[in-house]
């Protein structure tokens, strides 16, 4: 079965995503429906678990938008439970190596190629074995994209990107100014020429180059360097930033009337 995801990957325009950082279905929902391309639901940096991330799966599946999972690291376990709620994309933070890389290749896979243990009857991934050719069409039809987010990690970029199994690299701009001694300035110039180039050579190899940049120039710059997919927001920081503007507007003369 062939992934959608990969196959959008591969169209003329770039792919413009949202970070889902609030943790909970029905603000995913919202955003499913605002026109964009694809969605990561976060258990990184945010309130997630299994059983969260399950219920915007099952919310989002409604919808014509394509769905991105990131674990909060590599661990094969979460990596496998993530798959058998019928997380189709995965995104892993932090991969600094080709074995870093391949070792996320085997957990993505079924052996013998790879490490991931089959619970297929019990899973929502296969419909609870009411997809009869799950298992040995399983592999195909999954992503694996590999955050390359310090310094270490664009040194081996290169062999990151020989790793066969491995779909996309997308760059960590707030991990990778920290390494380069720009900590809450991933805006710099210096980073940001840094992140062009390895923008570059990821489009180079064939494979799919992803970044986040929340600053609408900054984002423009990547995707004419050749990122093929990028998060230009987050349901968080929409809320925020909308919030505070309403209550400027307000505070500043409580008496004005919109």
């Amino acid at each position: 079965m062939q992934n959608r995801w990969a196959e959008s990957l591969r169209a003329d325009r770039p792919k413009i995503g949202m970070w889902i950082a609030s943790g909970n279905a029905y603000s995913a929902e919202i955003c499913a429906g605002a026109g964009l391309d694809w969605l990561m639901l976060d258990l990184e940096h945010v309130p997630n678990d299994i059983r969260s991330t399950l219920a915007q799966l099952q919310t989002l599946a409604a919808y014509p938008v394509e769905v991105l999972v990131r674990p909060a690291s590599g661990d094969p376990v979460a990596i496998k439970q993530l798959l058998d709620i019928g997380a189709t994309n995965v995104i892993v933070p932090m991969v600094e190596s080709a074995e870093d890389a391949r070792a996320l290749v085997a957990a993505t896979r079924y052996p013998p190629l790879g490490i991931r243990g089959v619970g297929s009857a019990l899973a929502r991934a296969s419909r609870w074995n009411r997809i009869s050719d799950y298992l040995p069409t399983a592999d195909e039809s999954l992503t694996l994209t590999v955050q390359v987010e310090s310094t270490e990690g664009l040194d081996c970029l290169e062999e990151i990107l020989a790793v066969d199994g491995i779909d996309a690299v997308f760059i960590g701009p707030a991990d990778l100014a920290a390494s380069m001694g720009y900590l809450g300035k991933p805006e710099s110039p210096e980073v940001v020429e840094v992140i062009e180039k390895a923008i570059s050579v990821i489009a180079s190899s064939g494979k799919a180059a992803g970044v986040n940049a929340f600053n609408e120039t900054i984002a423009r710059r990547y995707m004419s360097a050749g990122a093929r997919f990028i998060l230009v927001g987050a349901d968080v920081t929409v809320l925020a930033r909308g919030s505070e503007a309403l209550a400027r507007r307000y505070s500043a003369d409580p008496d004005q009337t919109a």
